[in-house]
């Protein structure tokens, strides 16, 4: 479905201009480049300081275009094998639907440029705003799906991007060497069509803690397939990390509207990958230009802050106890993506995950270790 920037009505001007604008601060924070390495082969500290002055960063040209043509194949797949409505055990084509057998959740829908969670007690409330809801085009479906979780145990592609080295070296770097999983999506944003989600800050664990700091729940990889704009892509308040949790609904009276003054898009090319600190204040609107979004997303946490954690459940996770045998089984993704990357870029070199060598513990990715990954996201680390 083709769509242009329309049914804003008086608005319409105003949010050109909050684009416009957005994007020429977005490029003037410094705050993207390639992966680098200094000279003991550790990720580049520039890299770090931007990434904890700004709280995101663009990492540019990670995923090359081999690979993100294996993620196309698998994401067509599976929008093919997505149930015909919400609820139906079949797919458009009779077959059994995507996820129509899964206990975990896995699909979450909205009606076209809805706001689905923005002012309700969803995700525990922390989606405090209602998002601006423009009208879909005469012929929209009644609903879409925008959000897929467990996404590692439907594409491969998927769970290579999960062990690309660069990676796993960034999340290292940020989060120690004994870094531990959150949880794994596709966010899609077809154009005329994609749900916003409203301004909120992740996270619900800690922010009471004496302990907390702009770490402490963790971060998020972006990997996108078509690039991002301001008009699809997420927003962010640059530094909001560090401020503790904040109050968004006085954000948005300030504002006046839903268009945060302060906040700048994450611009990305395709193949480029964002990391974005959980605790910034971010959303994003509404998809009524023409192009598509679709992110491969994955998060993870320092190992402090999820051992011994207690939580009350969360949009990933139900009510659970978080130890090490819990940890270890989530973990077991991690040496899978990375075991299956290895087999489809063999010269490349693995990224070693330092528990799983301390523990001498090794995986193989074939058919089995992929059908081991049925719900694996039941067990998703979610604080």
């Amino acid at each position: 479905m083709s769509a242009v920037m329309v049914d804003y009505g008086d608005q319409e001007a105003a949010m050109r201009a909050y684009l416009a604008e957005g994007r020429e601060r977005a490029y003037a924070l410094g705050n993207r480049g390639p992966v680098r390495y200094d000279a003991q082969g550790r990720i580049h500290p520039d890299i770090l300081a931007a990434y904890w002055r700004c709280g995101f960063y663009v990492f540019e040209g990670v995923l090359k275009a081999d690979e993100l043509a294996d993620i196309e194949a698998d994401f067509k797949d599976i929008m093919e094998r997505l149930p015909a409505h919400r609820g139906s055990p079949l797919d458009r084509h009779g077959r059994p639907a995507l996820a129509a057998d899964c206990a975990a959740p896995t699909l979450m829908w909205s009606r076209p440029l809805g706001d689905p969670v923005g002012g309700t007690r969803a995700a525990n409330g922390r989606h405090p705003v209602k998002m601006f809801e423009p009208t879909a085009a005469q012929g929209a479906p009644e609903e879409v799906v925008y959000l897929i979780l467990g996404t590692l145990q439907f594409s491969d592609a998927a769970l290579r991007v999960y062990g690309h080295p660069d990676l796993l070296a960034v999340a290292a770097a940020v989060n120690g060497d004994d870094f531990v999983p959150f949880n794994e999506a596709f966010f899609i944003k077809e154009p005329g069509l994609g749900a916003s989600v409203a301004w909120h800050q992740d996270g619900v664990t800690h922010w009471d803690s004496p302990d907390l700091d702009p770490g402490t729940h963790g971060f998020n990889f972006m990997a996108q397939l078509y690039g991002c704009t301001p008009a699809n892509g997420v927003w962010v308040v640059p530094g909001s990390h560090t401020l503790g949790r904040a109050d968004i609904r006085a954000m948005a009276r300030k504002a006046g509207s839903d268009r945060l003054p302060d906040a700048v898009p994450i611009i990305c090319a395709p193949g480029d990958v964002a990391i974005t600190n959980r605790q910034t204040v971010h959303g994003s609107f509404a998809n009524t230009s023409p192009d598509w979004r679709v992110t491969v997303n994955f998060g993870f946490h320092r190992r402090r802050s999820v051992l011994g954690v207690r939580t009350t459940g969360t949009l990933h996770a139900a009510e659970a106890f978080y130890d090490e045998a819990r940890i270890r089984e989530r973990a077991r993704a991690i040496g899978l993506g990375i075991a299956a990357r290895q087999q489809r870029f063999p010269h490349e070199k693995p990224f070693v995950y330092q528990p799983h060598a301390q523990a001498g513990e090794t995986f193989t990715w074939d058919a089995q270790a992929r059908a081991s990954l049925k719900d694996y996201n039941l067990l998703d680390l979610s604080i």
